[in-house]
């Protein structure tokens, strides 16, 4: 009904216009919102404020101009000047009705539409380093990325959803050397696991298949490893077990401890065995990552290969074209970006003193890739503390010529649990957190998906545990999940007693629909197609969530108040289209957000 409302205030401008009220430039798409009390109506418009300047007159005097300029409409049962010139719209019953045929006929597809006009739209999300496995922080990205897709696709666009496989570089390297580690620990070796090596109970997993598969092959003494490597710095473990505090503990360099490992695991395995302990860990990770997001119901598109870049040349292009363009520069035996142009704090290193590229070379290749396939739009979905990260990125892509505003970011903010009220400790580096595996086993994964989307991305999200598995009315997705139910209950109960649900054609009986509770689940139904362009336009999925609770308690409400199974055949039809349309619209926005519509709870 907005855009009708649109269409009408868009008449009376050009009548005013015409009329010489109002200059050539007023003629616009008129702002029409709808409205939050009842009492003013079921939208407004504030196009009388907004050219009253233009039309030299009182908001109030031109509303009424306005007022009288509008063409008749049927769906419309008067429209008032409120405030200091707000146009007020009330529609009739029969408007409100109309939702509920055009729900039924539509089905799945109805809140659909081609605002997107098919533009392509690219989508990267969790992206997550294949060193270990997905923790809830992870969950999070992967819920709301998932439902960002869903959502634009729901609006017309062409969505292509992308996972950045981060399989080069130094993570890579103190996972592999982490595995070595641990194997040659299974071997008989004794040493000291360095402080910066991953420790998660899933790396003696990894080397235990090497230790099956290999025997002791790959064996070398941990002294040879060892010798010459500078001394790592203690763990706070050892800390704590020394008593000392943390700035009396003796101080080694942990990176330059973990970098000569590294080199001395190369060298004493050689190319061809390292690359096999890597293949392995990258592998073993990563399919277990692809399981994870399978389970939680999240595709993908393309997993693209970070090694992909180099071995295509896109690095090395994307260096040329910086150095061509005058923004990369030689200094101190490196090759840096002249990102102090862009407003950054200091220039940025793209070629390390050895030669080797840094992941922001990588960054710009992979976004200026992305760019060159041909996406209209490109939207990463990034973790809160990448947050510096982004001007960087554009300054780069406008060091290159291309058009940063193509690429949007939006920041993820981490997923605080709590369970009897405590909050769950984790720390990532000594491997102790919450998977997103053991997440959705002890939750479920509707409700993971559906608590991951209730609040905005950027806001912190405290995730209670003990809420998500609960059977009441206090948890939302059970409340949203239990009116979907509810209705299909109705159905079978009518099913048992011989009653007819097939619903007649049309608009047949909805006039009988007259209750309040009934206005105003009809008047609910009626929001979703403007609440799903939104929610996609602003890629807020959580305003799909509060409009599912609203939704969800107009149900409710009608259902503790009135029998659908009435006697009176013309009324029972009625009230049935009604909560066969609500079923519908239950059904469609819980898809979108990757939530089931049970039949029973």
């Amino acid at each position: 009904m907005r855009s009708q409302i649109q269409t009408l205030l868009g008449t009376a401008l050009d009548r005013l216009v015409e009329r010489g009220r109002l200059p050539e430039t007023a003629r616009q798409i008129p702002q029409v919102m709808r409205s939050q009390n009842p009492a003013h109506g079921d939208f407004s418009s504030n196009l009388a404020l907004a050219l009253a300047k233009a039309a030299r007159t009182q908001p109030r005097a031109l509303a009424q101009e306005l007022l009288e300029a509008l063409p008749e409409a049927p769906f419309l049962e008067k429209v008032e000047i409120a405030g200091p010139g707000f146009l007020n719209f009330f529609l009739t019953s029969d408007a409100h009705r109309v939702w509920i045929p055009q729900i039924l006929a539509q089905g799945p597809n109805f809140g659909r539409s081609q605002i997107g006009a098919g533009k392509r739209v690219q989508v990267e999300f969790v992206s997550a380093n294949p060193t270990g496995p997905l923790h809830v922080g992870h969950g999070r990205g992967a819920a709301y990325g998932a439902a960002v897709s869903n959502l634009l696709e729901a609006v017309g666009f062409q969505v292509h959803r992308e996972y950045y496989v981060n399989d080069a570089g130094r993570q890579m390297d103190i996972l592999t050397t982490s595995i070595w580690l641990r194997y040659l620990e299974l071997c008989g070796e004794t040493l000291r696991f360095p402080s910066n090596g991953y420790r998660g109970d899933y790396v003696w997993d990894i080397a235990a298949n090497l230790h099956r598969e290999h025997g002791d092959a790959y064996r070398q003494p941990a002294e040879t490893l060892f010798a010459g490597v500078p001394e790592d710095a203690p763990t706070e473990e050892e800390r704590d077990a020394q008593g000392n505090p943390l700035a009396d503990a003796p101080q080694g360099d942990k990176e330059a401890h973990i970098d000569a490992l590294i080199g001395r695991a190369k060298d004493l395995l050689g190319d061809h065995r390292y690359r096999l302990i890597f293949e392995l860990g990258l592998n073993t990770i990563l399919d277990d990552i692809r399981m994870d997001l399978a389970q939680f119901g999240v595709e993908y598109d393309q997993w693209f290969s970070e090694r992909s870049l180099a071995e295509r040349g896109l690095i090395y292009r994307a260096i040329e074209r910086l150095r061509e363009a005058g923004y990369a520069y030689d200094r101190a035996g490196a090759l840096w970006f002249r990102a102090s142009a862009f407003g950054d704090e200091k220039d940025r290193v793209l070629v390390r003193e050895n030669g080797q590229t840094t992941y922001f070379a990588s960054d710009i290749a992979y976004h200026m890739d992305k760019l060159e396939r041909g996406f209209d739009r490109v939207i990463d979905i990034w973790g809160a503390d990448h947050h510096g990260y982004v001007p960087r990125i554009k300054a780069a892509l406008r060091a290159l010529g291309d058009d940063p505003d193509r690429l949007s970011v939006s920041l993820v903010q981490f997923a605080i649990l709590y369970r009897g009220g405590e909050r769950v400790p984790m720390s990532t580096r000594a491997g102790e957190f919450v998977t997103l595996r053991q997440l959705r086993q002890e939750v479920g994964r509707d409700a993971a998906r559906y608590f991951y989307v209730m609040r905005r991305a950027e806001q912190h999200l405290d995730f209670d545990l003990d809420l998500a598995k609960s059977q009441s009315n206090d948890n939302p997705v059970y409340y949203v999940q239990y009116a979907h139910a509810r209705i299909c209950s109705v159905l079978r109960q009518a099913s048992d007693r011989g009653l007819s649900v097939e619903p007649s054609e049309g608009d047949q009986h909805l006039d009988l629909l007259r209750e309040p509770q009934e206005v105003d689940l009809i008047k609910c139904l009626g929001r979703y197609p403007e609440v799903l362009e939104a929610a996609a336009l602003q890629e807020e999925p959580h305003q799909l969530t509060h409009y599912l609770r609203d939704l969800a308690n107009a149900f409710h409400s009608y259902y503790n108040a009135h029998p659908f199974l009435v006697d009176d055949e013309k009324l029972r039809d009625g009230r049935i289209k009604l909560i066969l349309a609500t079923r519908q619209v239950l059904r469609n926005a819980l898809n979108l957000l990757g939530v089931s519509a049970p039949e029973q709870m």
